[in-house]
């Protein structure tokens, strides 16, 4: 299939469905790994039981959002009870496959993951860490203290980095210099250091929120992923993404919203005043939060919007930046949840009196 075929295509992974929130986090987490790989651009969560979306509940949010073909994948090791006759049941490809068909959607069902050698690396290297060694990228095994070492790497390329764009470094105020230097570090992008823009205030404002255990609410549930939550806790901050409240859904179908703006407005409900947000990955959240601080609704204290895309991306972007509050963006289409996590454990850093860390 050709790569552009794949922008009319959404990628829905099957989970069993617990009690127990891991499971949840865990296959979210996949999928936006998914989103942000870009080969599959739409990509959903569903849970035969006891979470939401339900399978027909994420087929037919794929079906209004204009797919011309559903790929469902169960995120299970082996085929089983599960995967062969239970799945294709709750899918009821019998009476959807026509109804979709007649819609112009094709429907089609994938293999779980299976005894593929990827698996068996992931497998060999979680053992290698709880005997507290590491497996690089060319396979040789380290132990913990050559990992430790590795700082030495981190000292270098920042030296590296800041050879590179040392011209604007020196045109930025000081305390904008770390979270420059981490972004391009993140992204190795020096393309970074002239499209971040930090509005005059901002550092001081995260910082200052950061120390008063502020509320921290992400867009997606890899941004909350990428920042360290026990080095937070010290300042008794928690981290929050409203992305698998079972309220979301309701909100998007009953309002015509995209599940990130929806999230939005719940956390706004919650309480993001005095808040630090982190977006990075949902231009319609930012356009939500943006139309609720212009209400009068909320007033967060610092926005860090940073949406990856070639749609509603950058000019989402461009709205905050007109907000009368602290703000960091991106200008343009570059982004994404890895400069939002770059962003926001430089702030931290500097809370804890570190300039990089």
């Amino acid at each position: 299939m050709p790569k552009t075929a794949l922008d009319k295509v959404g990628l829905i992974l099957i989970g069993h469905g617990s009690r127990l929130p891991h499971n949840q986090q865990n296959l979210e987490k996949l999928a936006e790994i998914l989103r942000q790989r870009s080969k599959f651009k739409i990509v959903e969560i569903a849970f035969m039981m006891k979470n939401t979306p339900t399978i027909a509940e994420s087929i037919d949010t794929l079906a209004r959002r204009g797919v011309s073909k559903i790929v469902l994948v169960p995120a299970f090791l082996a085929p089983g009870v599960h995967t062969t006759q239970e799945i294709p049941e709750l899918i009821d490809v019998k009476t959807k496959e026509p109804l979709l068909k007649a819609h112009g959607i094709e429907l089609v069902y994938g293999e779980p993951l299976g005894s593929d050698e990827r698996i068996g690396e992931i497998l060999e290297e979680k053992a290698l860490r709880a005997l507290g060694q590491e497996i690089k990228h060319d396979g040789e095994i380290v132990d913990a203290y050559t990992i430790a070492a590795s700082g030495k790497i981190v000292d270098k390329s920042m030296k590296l980095i800041r050879e590179a764009i040392g011209d604007t470094l020196a045109q930025v105020p000081k305390n904008q210099v770390p979270i420059i230097e981490r972004a391009v570090h993140a992204t190795a992008d020096p393309e970074f250091a002239k499209i971040l823009v930090i509005s005059k205030d901002a550092v001081d404002a995260g910082i200052a929120a950061i120390k008063a255990g502020a509320k921290i609410v992400t867009d997606v549930k890899m941004v909350k992923a990428g920042i360290n939550e026990a080095r937070l806790k010290k300042f008794g901050g928690k981290i929050s993404t409203y992305m698998n409240d079972e309220r979301v859904v309701k909100l998007a179908n009953a309002e015509s919203l995209t599940r990130s703006a929806a999230a939005m407005r719940l956390a706004i409900e919650d309480g993001l005043d005095g808040a630090i947000v982190l977006i990075g990955n949902a231009p319609t959240a930012a356009l939500e939060l943006t139309q609720q601080i212009k209400k009068g609704a909320v007033k967060p204290a610092l926005i860090i919007a940073v949406p990856v895309g070639y749609v509603g991306a950058a000019e989402s972007k461009e709205v905050v930046a007109k907000l009368p509050v602290p703000f960091i963006i991106t200008r343009g289409r570059k982004g994404g949840s890895t400069i939002a996590v770059a962003v926001f454990n430089s702030l931290l850093s500097m809370a804890e009196g570190k300039a990089y860390g």
